[in-house]
């Protein structure tokens, strides 16, 4: 097991306890203030757990080693916690507008002072969760869910001490259910990139960051390589792409097709991180016209044509 592997593991199963326990104060708290937003970031908060115990069981789960049924591994487990925390967030976020509109038109007094205490108690430990698990964020889609979830509560609940503040200046309780509606945007806006993300990997989409175009160009620039067909490309999980493709050679030795096969193969990995691939060698040059790439035509979009 590595030891980036480990560390998550840790930092996310001791982080789901303090969000729930912050969950639970928040809850009470805004039941005693009678604060929706407060209300609304224990929702938040209590998804953030759930999400959490998510990434935390996908994370396990990706270091199981594949097996005679899952021949890739359990790579996808992250993707689909992932995938299924974004829609529950979006759900969260509908119920906050539905009770934010009955609190506009009819407001409640609030206690703004505690929902200051509170909410200043919440944003230090959802910047404290945030910032243990911003590292492991930037190489697992699985756990840069997770960090959207806390980085954005903690967002919310710095927003939540403003609010109490001017709620205390000026007395206007309004103030309270607009930020319930800020916090349901902002739950929505750190969703959608997940969602489209994910469903692009479970789609087996081209991963993100790539253009077909440029990955065929490089190869084409191996000597060798008289063209390329057929060409898939897809990700396994958040970080680990896979790569199948047909390429014309000529008649040659296998020792020499076998030369071009580790150019091949090291190009993809340095320059596009395509660790896994199928590929299959063809004497015959493919048509243009059957979603071929050749070494004389210029390949200008980074879509394959088909005639």
């Amino acid at each position: 097991m590595h030891v980036h592997e480990f560390n998550t593991r840790s930092v996310l199963k001791y982080s789901i306890f303090v969000m729930l326990a912050l969950a639970l104060a928040e809850a009470v708290a805004g039941y005693l203030t009678n604060s929706l937003a407060l209300l609304s970031d224990a929702g938040h908060n209590f998804t953030d757990s759930l999400a959490l115990l998510l990434a935390w069981f996908a994370v396990y789960l990706q270091t199981k080693p594949a097996d005679e049924t899952k021949t890739y591994g359990y790579h996808r487990a992250g993707v689909l916690a992932a995938f299924v925390n974004a829609l529950t967030l979006i759900g969260i976020a509908l119920y906050i507008f539905y009770e934010a509109y009955h609190r506009l038109r009819n407001p409640s007094p609030v206690n703004a002072e505690w929902m200051m205490v509170v909410a200043a108690v919440g944003f230090l430990v959802d910047a404290g969760v945030s910032y243990a698990l911003y590292r492991g964020s930037r190489r697992d889609i699985n756990v840069r869910s997770a960090f959207l979830h806390t980085a954005g509560d903690a967002v919310s609940t710095g927003g939540i001490v403003i609010g109490g503040w001017l709620i205390q200046r000026t007395g206007w309780q309004q103030i309270d259910p607009i930020l319930s509606l800020l916090i349901g945007g902002l739950i929505l806006w750190t969703s959608v990139d997940i969602i489209r993300e994910t469903l692009n990997i479970l789609l087996e989409g081209l991963p993100r960051g790539l253009r077909l175009g440029t990955v065929v160009k490089a190869m084409l620039r191996i000597e060798g390589v008289e063209g390329i067909h057929d060409v898939h490309i897809w990700s396994l999980g958040s970080n680990t792409h896979a790569m199948s493709c047909h390429v014309g050679i000529a008649d040659i030795p296998p020792s020499e097709s076998e030369e071009i096969l580790k150019q091949i193969n090291s190009v993809l990995e340095r320059e596009f991180h395509i660790s896994h691939t199928t590929i299959q060698f063809e004497h015959a040059v493919c048509d243009i016209n059957q979603n071929c790439y050749l070494p004389s035509v210029e390949v200008a979009s980074e879509l394959p044509k088909r005639g």
